[in-house]
């Protein structure tokens, strides 16, 4: 699955990865109104309100992207029919021909480890018969648990040939609280990211692993370290944008290449009509803003590497 993300990014242009993280306050009116008419003001409307709102941003969006990217969160929250809006905004991503990665930020230990990459990766057997659960190409792993939470989810990518992003240095302001903690004069993000990449050998694509790592754009420093310490892994790299990171800021994350790093935004494109740069589409044009939002990262962060 790697290899197929390395192509796609090549061919679109776009190291960009869309997240696809609706809040309801997100999902213009008339979208909302549409869902609770068939629905009523229930957990089922707003599942179809944002079921509705996705579709309408990937079919606008998908031949520019190389990746979507649904936190679960955002579906959970609307109990059983926020996971069924999950499950078909995964499959229609898949029928485009996007790579999903699955923002699921797992981790356990053992049977649940286990279970929890079936369900989310791989296959779980029912008698004689074996199904996929939500099948994303990729998932977000939290690895505090150390190797026991994550040898797991290592044994069914290479059964599936998916991957993972695990969890190295976080774009959120409290993310030093832990992960910047000095052990025998080292970061700890450092630490996990050497962990990383030795996982990684393990999961080799044609030049990249499928084992990879998240790494927040509001430390670029940070991140050019660890683009040392990982150079065969691939770095999803959150916070550019609504979080404050700067598109100079990305060029520490990829490789000569030009690859190595795939970069998400999701509210920035997802609920772009409702900035004034994209004003003039309105709330019934929200899925063409969301189209420009991508075109324009898209040239933003080509920009900056083409500037390295």
């Amino acid at each position: 699955m790697i290899n197929k993300l390395c192509d796609k990014i090549i061919k679109t242009g776009a190291p960009i990865v869309v997240g696809l993280d609706p809040m309801l306050g997100y999902v213009p009116e008339q979208v909302k109104a549409a869902a609770f008419e068939q629905y009523g003001e229930t957990l089922e409307g707003a599942a179809e309100a944002i079921w509705q709102f996705n579709k309408a941003i990937v079919d606008a969006v998908w031949e520019l992207i190389p990746a979507v990217k649904p936190q679960i969160a955002m579906y959970e929250q609307f109990g059983i029919p926020g996971m069924i809006a999950f499950k078909k905004t995964v499959d229609y991503c898949k029928e485009k021909g996007l790579v999903v990665i699955g923002d699921v930020k797992r981790g356990d230990i053992g049977s649940t480890s286990a279970a929890y990459a079936v369900g989310h990766l791989g296959k779980v057997t029912v008698g004689s018969k074996s199904y996929y659960g939500f099948n994303e190409d990729f998932a977000t792993v939290n690895p505090y648990l150390g190797s026991d939470g994550i040898k797991p989810f290592l044994e069914v990518c290479k059964e599936e040939k998916k991957g993972l992003f695990i969890l190295v240095k976080t774009s959120n302001p409290s993310s030093g609280e832990f992960q910047d903690q000095l052990i025998d004069g080292k970061p700890l993000y450092e630490l996990v990211g050497s962990k990383v990449a030795e996982w990684g050998e393990e999961c080799m694509g044609d030049s990249y692993s499928y084992i990879g790592a998240v790494v927040g754009a509001t430390y670029p420093e940070m991140g050019k370290v660890l683009r040392k310490v990982m150079p065969k892994s691939f770095i999803l790299v959150p916070g550019y944008g609504a979080q404050g990171g700067k598109a100079a800021d990305l060029v520490h994350y990829f490789n000569a290449d030009g690859l190595g790093a795939i970069v998400n935004s999701s509210r920035g494109i997802i609920a772009a009509y409702k900035q004034e740069k994209y004003a003039k589409y309105g709330a019934e044009n929200f899925a063409e803003a969301s189209r420009q939002a991508v075109i324009d990262r898209r040239e933003e962060i080509m920009g900056a590497l083409g500037a390295k």
